[in-house]
C-alpha cells in the first residue's frame, strides 16, 4: 500500500520523465518555415528598393521619352512584344520597364518622408505627454482630440485640393495627418514605462528630464515604434497612390505607381498591362511591408518569441 493511501500508479509516475516533457513542449518550428514570409517579404522589399535607387543606371530608357511608333506595344510574353520593350510601352510609347523603376522612386519616397514626418511629431508628442503629464498632457490630448474628429481622408483630399498636387505638398499633408496614429500608441507606452522602478530610480539622483527621456524612455518604447512605422507605410503609400489616382497627388508626366494607373484605365481591354504592371508592383510592395511589420510585431513581443 503507497503511502498515506495514495494509488501505486500515482506514486510511481515520474512527472521528469523525458517523454511527459516532449508531449507537453510544442515541437519548435524550423527557423526556414518560422521566418519564410520574412525572408520573402525582405527579398521583394530589397529588389524594388534596389530598382529605385539604381533606377538611373537600369532603366534602359528615359521614362519620359516618347515613341509615338511604338505606342501600346504588349510585353514581350504576349503576341507582338519584344524584349526592346520587356513590359510594353503606354499611350505615348514610353517605355513601361523604365516608368515603373522610376516610378518606385516617387512611391518609395513618399512613404518614408511622410513616415518621417508624422512618425517624428507623433513619437515626440507622445513621449511629452506621457512622461510631461498635465497641462502639456492636456493639449496634446486636445488636439489629437480634434483631429480625430475629422476623417483623415476628407482632411486630406481637402488640404491637396486646396494647396495644389505637388510632391512636397503631398508629404507634408500624409505626414502631418497621420502624426495622430503615433502618439497614441507611443503615448500609451510611455504611461506604463514611467512608473516603473529605474524611471524613478533615475529622477530621485537627479537626473535630467532630456536624459531620462533618451536614455530610459525611448529604448523601452522603440520595438513598438518600429512595429507602427512598419505597418504605416504601406498604408501611406496606397494613400498616396489613391490621391494620384484621383489626380491630386504627383503631377503628370512624372511617373508614379497610382497615375500610371489611372492612366492605363482607358485601356483596360486592349492594353491591360497599362495598369496591371503599376498595380502589381503596389500590390507586392504593400503586401512584403506588411509581412514584415507582422513578423517584427511578433518577435518583438517577449511571450509571441517564445512561442516561435
Amino acid at each position: 500500500m503507497a503511502a498515506h493511501g495514495a494509488p501505486r500508479e500515482l506514486v510511481e509516475l515520474d512527472v521528469s520523465s523525458p517523454v511527459l516533457v516532449a508531449e507537453r513542449t510544442p515541437r519548435r518550428r524550423s527557423w526556414l518555415v518560422r521566418d519564410l514570409p520574412a525572408v520573402l517579404a525582405v527579398v521583394v522589399i530589397l529588389v524594388v528598393t534596389g530598382m529605385a535607387v539604381f533606377a538611373e543606371q537600369l532603366a534602359p530608357y528615359d521614362p519620359l521619352a516618347q515613341d509615338l511608333r511604338a505606342r501600346l506595344q504588349p510585353p514581350f510574353w504576349v503576341e507582338g512584344g519584344s524584349l526592346e520593350h520587356a513590359l510594353g510601352t503606354d499611350r505615348l510609347g514610353r517605355d513601361m520597364l523604365s516608368r515603373v523603376m522610376f516610378g518606385a522612386q516617387i512611391t518609395l519616397f513618399i512613404g518614408l518622408m511622410a513616415v518621417l514626418v508624422g512618425g517624428t511629431i507623433g513619437v515626440s508628442a507622445g513621449i511629452l505627454a506621457g512622461y510631461l503629464g498635465g497641462i502639456v498632457d492636456l493639449v496634446l490630448g486636445r488636439l489629437a482630440d480634434i483631429q480625430q474628429a475629422i476623417p483623415f481622408v476628407v482632411l486630406t483630399l481637402a488640404v491637396v485640393a486646396a494647396l495644389g498636387a505637388s510632391l512636397g505638398n503631398l508629404i507634408i499633408v500624409l505626414g502631418v495627418g497621420s502624426w495622430l496614429f503615433y502618439y497614441r500608441v507611443v503615448r500609451g507606452e510611455v504611461l506604463a514605462v514611467r512608473e516603473r522602478l529605474f524611471i524613478e530610480a533615475s529622477e530621485v539622483i537627479g537626473a535630467p528630464r532630456w536624459r531620462i527621456v533618451l536614455r530610459h524612455i525611448l529604448p523601452n518604447v522603440s520595438a513598438s515604434i518600429i512595429v507602427v512605422v512598419t505597418l504605416f507605410v504601406p498604408l501611406v503609400i496606397v494613400f498616396a497612390a489613391g490621391l494620384s489616382f484621383l489626380g491630386l497627388g504627383v503631377p503628370p508626366p512624372t511617373p508614379e505607381w497610382g497615375s500610371m494607373i489611372a492612366e492605363g484605365t482607358q485601356y483596360l481591354r486592349d492594353a491591360w498591362w497599362l495598369s496591371l504592371v503599376p498595380g502589381a508592383l503596389l500590390v507586392l510592395i504593400v503586401l512584403a511591408v506588411n509581412m514584415l511589420g507582422d513578423w517584427l510585431r511578433d518577435y518583438l513581443d517577449p511571450v509571441q518569441r517564445r512561442r516561435m
